[in-house]
């Protein structure tokens, strides 16, 4: 496994998610957000979402490489935790999405308040969708699911029972 850790999100972490706001890494996911939208994200994620998380991934070296996390949602009326990732191109490919997310998954997992975690990757987005098989999601299948809000995406819906291990 990829050596990483995943530290909650912080003030300092504003660069990273400009970094973060490129069209390689926003492809899947309603594309660059304008500088003042990428400001209040980071308030929100500086604020902490409640409960959940949003962390940033820090490599050994101590190199942020991308953000992690988990917020609630309901999902087909039950209370469940959405779980999203970004990892910067240069470090994609490496397993470090699929180790970030493992970890939120322990985060998510000690809360236990919330016996499902889902992710919804497109389904135009092979790499994405590896990490949650890879992380131990199951595939659910394809819904229309609503991101960034009032655009309709085609997804995958994946599922991870928090309470088995």
């Amino acid at each position: 496994m990829t050596e990483l850790r995943i530290t909650p999100w912080g003030e300092d972490d504003l660069e990273l998610l400009r970094r973060l706001n490129q069209p390689a890494v926003r492809a899947h996911t309603g594309g660059p957000e304008t500088d003042e939208q990428v400001i209040a994200r980071h308030g929100r994620y500086t604020r902490g979402i409640e409960d959940g998380q949003m962390f940033a991934i820090v490599l050994p070296d101590g190199v942020r490489a991308g953000s992690v996390g988990y917020w609630p949602r309901v999902w087909r009326d039950e209370p469940v935790y959405e779980m999203g990732w970004a990892v910067l191109p240069e470090f994609q490919g490496r397993g470090i999405a699929t180790a970030a997310v493992r970890a939120a998954v322990e985060a998510a997992r000690a809360r236990g308040d919330r016996r499902w975690a889902h992710a919804y990757p497109s389904v135009d987005n092979p790499p994405s969708n590896a990490v949650c098989r890879k992380a131990g999601f199951e595939l659910l299948g394809p819904v229309d699911f609503e991101y960034p809000p009032g655009r309709l995406m085609r997804s995958n819906d994946w599922r991870l029972d928090l309470f088995v291990r």
